[in-house]
């Protein structure tokens, strides 16, 4: 992604001379190994532990706006980071301070230089362990903790029984790694369930997931919930959020789209299950989910001309904006879109297409892209009007230019460089 320079930032820096992904694992002994190096901080702290194709993000992001709420010291570690390294692990909704991650990875570097599986370690467990020593140095109350990838094999899945565990929707993604099937992603999604701790599964997800989940839940005799969609009542929804009720309670939620509802009902049933160990008001929740807004989830960057921003980079992501773009009443639009080469794009676009005038294919954002004109082509064998080969920031000022209602989607690398980019800024820095 695109970042900010930050002088200084020695912390960044050693975690980035680890290598992105990590040996391949099989198991959870080298995040076990590297902890113990380290002190084990994970085993001091309260989590509440998400997991799930889509979604992870908007629901810490509400269940840490709650806690918030409530009066108790907060940490958020969630990925990737869209703004700077910094946002993915936070305290009470601000980022760790460079001089602080500076301190941490200074006391984490002899202990993981000498250590014999230091090749293998991934960036993100090495953050994972940074952000732990943090999040016990500042004495938090809990830790809503998001999962890299997966679940069951994920480095977060270190930690003991969280006060809840959470699954959103699930769908196909990450199929190289956690399956090609739904039945396997929900396997290892459901992985974070441990013996005898509650867990919530967000409504909407295909009945072979629920079915799977269900099973594990059973097994690990832990309480499963979730929530009744027919208890569901949404009285507005527009751009800018939705008014809804939940078992006769009222929201107020500033996400919009139905899909961020579903979120919210799953984060209304985790609270309960928390407040029998870690009290929450009913105010607190209502307060929590209101202010929760996440950067690049159906984020409105100009009502007029509109300029939607949507880090949506999956077949169920898009699915979800499209329907949010239906129900909000969006006009058709103009859309700039670049995806990874690991996602499957042509199911990701064919889901955009009735709400798209046409779109532009860019790259330029990562280093993982797919080349323009390879996307704009797949766009085409999709049924839509692509264009492709101008730079990000051309390709917005045209359209923009014109009037013309803009969408700006296909991955949260690409929400990051718009957000970055200084050429970018200035389209929302201006008076429209």
């Amino acid at each position: 992604m695109v970042s900010k320079e930050i002088k200084g930032a020695r912390g960044v820096e050693y975690i980035s001379s680890f290598s992105r992904l990590g040996k391949r694992v099989e198991d959870l002994s080298r995040t076990a190994s590297l902890m113990k190096a380290v002190g084990d901080p994970q085993k001091k702290l309260t989590f509440v532990h998400i997991a799930g194709t889509n979604g992870k993000g908007s629901v810490a992001q509400m269940l840490s706006c709650i806690f918030v709420e409530s009066g108790y010291k907060t940490g958020l570690f969630t990925s990737p980071y869209i703004l700077e390294f910094a946002d993915r692990i936070r305290i009470n909704d601000r980022n760790i301070p460079y001089e602080e991650l500076d301190l941490i990875t200074d006391q984490l570097r002899p202990l993981l230089d000498s250590h014999p599986l230091r090749r293998e370690f991934s960036q993100f467990e090495v953050t994972q362990a940074a952000a732990f020593l943090w999040f016990l140095k500042e004495n938090c109350d809990v830790i809503v903790l998001e999962t890299g990838l997966g679940g069951l094999l994920d480095c977060t899945n270190i930690i003991p029984s969280p006060l809840v565990s959470v699954i959103t929707s699930i769908s196909l993604d990450h199929t190289a790694i956690l399956g090609s099937t739904i039945r396997e992603i929900a396997f290892q999604k459901g992985g974070i369930i441990k013996p005898s701790c509650p867990a919530v599964m967000s409504y909407g997800s295909p009945l072979e997931a629920q079915q799977v989940i269900s099973s594990i839940a059973k097994k690990q005799g832990s309480l499963l919930v979730i929530p009744d969609e027919s208890q569901v009542k949404i009285t507005s929804a527009d751009i800018s959020g939705s008014d809804f009720s939940y078992k006769g309670e009222n929201y107020r939620l500033s996400m919009g789209g139905a899909h961020q509802v579903a979120n919210a009902a799953a984060v209304i049933e985790a609270a309960a299950l928390i407040s029998k160990r870690l009290p929450l008001s009913s105010n607190a929740v209502c307060e929590g989910i209101k202010k929760a807004r996440l950067c690049g989830r159906t984020e409105l960057l100009s009502s007029d001309p509109l300029v939607i921003l949507d880090g949506s980079h999956n077949p169920g992501g898009t699915a979800a904006l499209a329907a949010f773009l239906k129900d909000s009443g969006a006009p058709p639009m103009e859309v700039i879109i670049g995806m990874h080469t690991d996602k499957d794009a042509l199911d990701a676009v064919k889901n955009l297409l009735p709400c798209a005038e046409s779109f532009v294919a860019v790259d330029g954002f990562s280093d993982r892209d797919i080349p323009a004109p390879q996307l704009a082509e797949l766009i085409r064998q999709a049924g839509g009007k692509a264009t492709a080969g101008e730079d990000i920031p051309s390709a917005a000022g045209k359209i923009l230019s014109q009037g013309k209602p803009l969408l700006i989607c296909g991955s949260l690398y690409l929400v990051s460089y718009v957000k970055n980019n200084p050429k970018m800024q200035l389209f929302w820095g201006r008076p429209f």
